[in-house]
């Protein structure tokens, strides 16, 4: 894995930051649009964007074959990343807030030593330990809004625990993308480029988003959509942000950094929703925002030293 460096840093900063906007738009939707319905347009849109970009993996039989012969792994893939992390995410957002939901993935460097433990044979290192003690101590501060005794009054809801299955089906997709097949690694691994492969999990992921939606329309008649222009624009914002430009960054510092370093990164998406949530009403940064900030740092930091 690469070391941590600024760029490297910064182009993993992207993705909390788009995914915290994801988590407050998540959030105003509520009521203008079902939750499935929101992740499967969510990402038929953005799959339609991505096609010319992308369209090589589709071109030809041969390109055709290709993928089929890597079905499995892409479904895993598309089933994971596409569309169950979000659709668990805007289902939970109909119950609890943008920051719960973002503080919940604070687990994600946990989930990923654990899981990186039991499947894959890696032992993570006290200064990892130390380094995720310090991250969750941040979001914590955020939850507590600075107050440690308001920490003994929170109260999860339904969303927070659909919050938590999805931090870890997260970090299994982060996993996969890190450890792939020998299909999908050199020399037999295709020749495609961050476009092409992400529009190949798509391909295999947006199925299963329909079929949520079919699903769910099936045991309770959902409200229509209420078209809008806030509806069509929140619908653009996730298509672009959060599902095209985050997933390049993650899944390309995912590569370089690992899962479990990458995890840390993820923990900055309380903060940044926080600091949103506070823009969208009006209400300024407070001072444990910028205490938050620092302990989830200098969880990357620590994490991070060689």
């Amino acid at each position: 894995m690469a070391p941590l460096n600024p760029r490297l840093a910064a182009l993993m900063c992207v993705p909390p930051l788009l995914w915290a906007g994801n988590a407050v738009v998540g959030r105003l939707v509520v009521g203008l649009i079902p939750p499935l319905a929101f992740n499967a347009l969510r990402w038929t849109i953005a799959m339609a964007l991505l096609l010319p970009l992308g369209w090589r993996v589709l071109a030809t039989g041969q390109a055709r074959a290709v993928l089929r012969r890597r079905w499995l792994y892409l479904t895993g893939l598309g089933l994971s990343g596409v569309a169950s992390f979000n659709a668990l995410q805007y289902v939970a957002l109909t119950t609890t807030t943008a920051v719960n939901a973002t503080l919940i993935t604070a687990g994600g460097p946990v989930w990923m030593m654990l899981l990186g433990t039991a499947f894959y044979g890696e032992r993570p290192l006290p200064r990892q330990w130390a380094g995720s003690l310090l991250s969750i101590a941040g979001v914590a501060v955020v939850i507590g809004r600075g107050d440690p005794g308001a920490l003994a009054r929170v109260q999860f809801v339904r969303g927070d625990l659909l919050m938590l299955a999805a931090s870890l089906i997260w970090a299994v997709y982060s996993w996969w993308l890190a450890r792939p097949p020998a299909s999908m690694r050199a020399p037999l691994r295709p020749a495609w480029n961050w476009a092409e492969f992400l529009l190949a999990q798509m391909l295999f992921g947006i199925g299963w988003s329909w079929l949520w939606v079919g699903g769910a329309q099936a045991v309770a008649s959902a409200p229509p959509i209420q078209w809008s222009g806030p509806t069509l624009a929140a619908l653009l914002y996730v298509a672009i942000g959060p599902s095209i430009v985050a997933y390049w960054c993650w899944g390309t510092g995912v590569v370089r950094a690992g899962p479990t370093l990458a995890a840390f990164f993820a923990n900055l998406s309380p903060l940044f929703a926080a600091l949103l949530s506070a823009l969208l009403v009006g209400e300024a940064p407070r001072a444990y925002h910028g205490l938050a900030f620092a302990l989830i740092v200098g969880g990357i930091v620590v994490s991070s030293r060689r």
